[in-house]
């Protein structure tokens, strides 16, 4: 089967689409014909082995894993403890080595597409869905008629987080470039902030809760914006460790003197939250945002457009 592999870290020029052995599921495991994926800024990041503390889990010297997370596609067979999918089905979900014909995934990374979606589509929602929606709900504790900001609206979880709140009944600010305004006033933001026309740090607009997607200002900046018992949750992991790190200090020095509560997390795989998501799809409460798709060959092009940071939603890797 065709797949992408590399065998060190750094650019995009490290990636190669190469025939590779068709993997066999283990007895917990399903085997996806795979159909779509997607990229996130983690596959960079586990590309170029940076922050180097990242290479603790995934090869000090060399990756031991190949690309790619968020998966969509049919059940080609399934292990012998599965009792939840047989071949034929269609599912979405994660795994390890999603850029690539075939794929094994945990039969509990996986939940049924819903029948009104694409594979595409599908692929696009396990990483930046369950970000979205365990950083608002989870951490942010959203309620209905809360004032929400999202910092980062136009990007892949800035597309489903200004829908999960709204589904929650928000009143959703989001934030983005001048190109996707348009494009987040179109998934139901109740306001877009241009930030290259407007900093919202310094209005008089104050906010129950910020979902922080960029890393753009400092934790002061935000007290500013955040009403006396609001929440900022900063989306983390590696492709913010600066920016957490920082945080963090900030944190141990403002808790003293102020009552914000400040929350840093990192997204977890969760079959009941794939589920949610599923179902918000289904009742078209959330609509999958996909600016640009690229064939299985194309993956080095895509991932120096992800790099880029101007996408506009999500970038899906498509099997014709």
């Amino acid at each position: 089967m065709k797949a992408i592999v590399y065998e060190h870290y750094g650019s995009p020029d490290v990636l190669a689409c190469q025939e590779i052995e068709k993997p066999t599921p283990g007895d917990d495991e399903v085997l996806i014909k795979v159909r779509a994926a997607s990229i996130n800024p983690l596959d960079r990041h586990i590309m170029r082995g940076r922050p180097f503390p990242l290479r603790i889990a995934f090869g000090l010297r060399k990756p031991k894993i190949r690309p790619g997370r968020d998966v969509a596609g049919q059940v080609e067979a399934v292990g012998r403890k599965v009792t939840q999918f047989k071949p034929g089905d269609e599912v979405f979900g994660a795994c390890s080595g999603a850029l690539a014909e075939y794929a094994c995934a945990r039969e509990s990374a996986l939940v049924t597409k819903p029948n009104n979606m694409t594979f595409e589509q599908a692929a696009s929602v396990p990483v930046a869905g369950l970000t979205a929606l365990q950083g608002l709900r989870d951490k942010g504790q959203i309620r209905p008629g809360q004032k929400v900001l999202i910092n980062g609206a136009g990007g892949g979880v800035g597309t489903f987080a200004v829908q999960i709140a709204k589904s929650f009944g928000a009143d959703v600010t989001g934030v983005c470039s001048t190109g996707k305004v348009d494009m987040v006033r179109s998934i139901v933001a109740d306001r877009v902030i241009d930030y290259t026309q407007q900093d919202f740090t310094e209005g008089t607009q104050r906010y129950d809760l910020i979902f922080d997607l960029a890393a753009t200002h400092s934790l002061p900046a935000y007290r500013r914006v955040l009403n006396p018992n609001g929440t900022c949750v900063i989306a983390g992991g590696p492709t913010k460790v600066r920016a957490i790190l920082t945080s963090a200090f900030e944190v141990l020095v403002l808790s003293r003197f102020v009552s914000q509560n400040f929350v840093m997390f990192v997204a977890k795989l969760s079959q009941e939250d794939l589920t949610l998501l599923r179902e918000l799809m289904e009742t078209r409460k959330i609509t999958p945002v996909i600016d640009r798709r690229y064939r299985l060959s194309e993956v080095p092009q895509a991932m120096r457009y992800l790099e880029e940071g101007h996408a506009r939603g999500k970038v899906v890797i498509t099997w014709d």
